[in-house]
Order: structure tokens, then C-alpha cells, then sequence
């Protein structure tokens, strides 16, 4: 994770029939006022689209979209969005034509790549998912798998980062990854601020997992809702499963149940997400040693935070506060 210092381009690659929601996310996330310096210096992000031809393509909704640039730009590109294209070939021949992979070859090695919904069926059949774990819209899945059998498919979350390669589930996980990108670029209170400005949610609890063909419970229907928003008051202290089911009036396997059915995850993959998320928050915003921190966010001992934050952020806590603690 580095933090940008200066702008970086983000070309998203329009293929025909791309999704027109998703194909407007990066601008509307990556550009937002929220992300204006108020120093004056440069733009984090520079947002442009081009098409294989640089001709204009006729999306989803039916309509025709022009590329804004280009597809020359894609060699200087620092990120390249694929956005869903749903009954693209690709989706089932797990194959890509070859205009669209002479145009993709243009990207420069070191590049970062991110896909939004079907979109990851590009990137698999680019090879860039090759000994990855990756993710897609779960209703295609199966198609996923059909044409990329060796690659590790987890439909049930909402986007996996790998560092370079970074794929996301249906439209609204766009919406989860590229937040994610701007609090992993530039941390948690720019990216609270953009989601803020979008009228989104800053961070959604569990995957795929809540929205495939069952309903969530309700919070009046005996739901873990208002045992979460007690938890996220409570992060320091000892939150065991016992603690949580009986702060719910539950049993222990009933709230396990339930607390999976509404969230994805399970307890305690929660817990440790909410707190990795309050220790950047703290790191960020304060000077305390890492002693305090870890007691602060709930992880009890240093060691056991430095553990469960290089899993969940990728670099310790103290690479994670250089990257992001303004001296005074």
C-alpha cells in the first residue's frame, strides 16, 4: 500500500454491451469533491475512458457511450477498470478477441487492474487470475468456473484484494471496491468523506453470501442488528460469541446461525474487520503506541495485533502509520 503523490490515471476500457451503471463508478468515486486537496496541489485521481476501437459503444441500458480519450492511453495507465459485460463472449467461451487483447497488451507491466462484476471474466481470461483467488457476481458463477476451472472462485464475498489485481461482485461491490481503493491509497477518513458526499455506506458488512436466494431476517424478527451497532461501541472490550448471544437473547447456535445469514461472515471474522478498521482509523488520527492501539481496538496484546493487521491491511502497523500520519 502507498499512498499517492501525485495523479494517478485510471483508464477504464468500455467493451461493448458494459454495464452503464458500473461504467460511471470510477469517475463518480475516484474524482468526488472529497478527494479535492485543499492545498491546492494535484488530483489523486484522473479518470478517463477509452474503447478498443475509439469508437463509440452501445452499453447495456441500450444507449451509446463516446470514449472520453484514446485506447493509446492504456500504456500509461496506472489502474484499468473492466467493468461487467453481461453475455459478452467471453462469459462463454473464456476467451477474449483479439482486438481487445492487443489493446489490453498496451497496459504497462506494474499496472493495476480491477474488475467490477462479470468483468473479472477478462482478467481470467487475460491470466491474470491465474493461481489467484477471485470473486464475480454470484448469479455467474457457475459460468466462471465452466471456463476457468483451475481458478480458486469465492462467490461469496464482495471483492479480494490482491495488492495488483483486485475483483469485485455485482454492481453496488463496485461501489465496496473502489472505497476500498481510496481508503487503501489515501486511508480511512478520505474514503469516509467520499462515501459521506455519495450518500453510501462506507464500508458494508459481509458478501454475496446475504443476498443469494433467501431473505435477511429483520431486526424485529429477533435479527444481530442492534448486537452489531452494541459491539462497534464496545470493540475494546472482551466480545466472545457467549457475550454477543446473550447481549441478543439468543442461544449460541442460533446466533451463529443468524449472525451468518445477515452478515456473510461469521462473529468473529466481524469482530476482527470492525477492529482492524478502528485501529486504521486510530493510527491515522493519533500518536499512541502500538500498545495502545491494540488495547484500544479490542486485540489485547501488541503481538496479536500485529498478527490479525499485516492479514487484514497487508503491511504492519507501524509501515501502515508512516504511509499515512501527517507530522505536525
Amino acid at each position: 500500500m502507498t499512498r499517492t503523490l501525485r495523479t494517478e490515471q485510471v483508464v477504464v476500457l468500455a467493451l461493448e454491451n458494459s454495464v452503464a451503471f458500473e461504467l460511471g463508478l470510477p469517475h463518480r468515486f475516484l474524482t468526488a469533491d472529497a478527494l479535492r486537496p485543499t492545498d491546492g496541489g494535484p488530483r489523486p485521481y484522473e479518470v478517463l475512458m477509452c474503447t478498443v476501437d475509439d469508437g463509440p459503444i452501445t452499453t447495456s441500458a441500450g444507449y451509446q457511450v463516446l470514449p472520453t480519450h484514446p485506447h493509446e492511453a492504456l500504456r500509461t495507465a496506472d489502474t484499468v477498470v473492466i467493468v461487467g459485460t453481461p453475455w459478452h463472449s467471453v462469459m462463454e467461451t473464456g476467451a477474449l478477441a483479439q482486438p481487445i487483447r492487443d489493446a489490453l497488451a498496451l497496459v504497462p507491466t506494474g499496472a493495476r487492474w480491477v474488475s467490477i462484476c462479470t468483468g473479472a471474466f477478462v482478467l481470467a481470461a487475460l491470466g491474470l487470475l491465474d493461481g489467484r483467488r477471485a470473486t464475480t457476481h454470484w448469479a455467474h458463477a457457475d459460468a466462471f468456473r465452466r471456463c476457468f476451472p483451475d481458478i480458486e472462485l469465492d462467490a461469496d464475498v464482495l471483492f479480494i484484494d490482491h495488492g495488483d489485481v483486485l475483483t469485485s461482485a455485482g454492481n453496488a461491490a463496485g461501489i465496496d471496491l473502489l472505497l476500498h481503493l481510496v481508503r487503501r491509497d489515501h486511508g480511512v477518513e478520505v474514503a469516509n468523506r467520499v462515501a459521506r458526499g455519495a450518500v453510501v455506506a462506507p464500508w458494508r458488512d459481509g458478501g454475496q453470501a446475504q443476498f443469494i436466494d433467501r431473505p435477511v431476517p429483520a431486526v424485529g424478527e429477533g435479527g444481530t442488528a442492534s448486537t452489531r451497532e452494541w459491539a462497534l461501541r464496545h470493540l475494546e472490550e472482551d466480545l466472545s460469541l457467549a457475550r454477543l448471544a446473550q447481549h441478543a437473547g439468543m442461544s449460541v447456535r442460533t446466533f451463529t446461525r443468524r449472525f451468518r445469514e445477515e452478515t456473510g461472515q461469521t462473529a468473529g471474522e466481524w469482530i476482527t474487520g470492525r477492529r482492524v478498521e478502528h485501529a486504521r482509523h486510530l493510527l491515522e488520527k493519533t500518536d499512541w503506541p502500538v500498545d495502545r492501539v491494540a488495547a484500544a481496538s479490542g486485540f489485547g496484546t501488541a503481538a496479536a495485533f500485529r498478527t490479525q493487521f499485516r492479514t487484514g491491511v497487508g503491511i504492519s502497523p507501524s509501515a501502515y502509520r508512516r504511509g499515512y500520519l501527517t507530522p505536525a
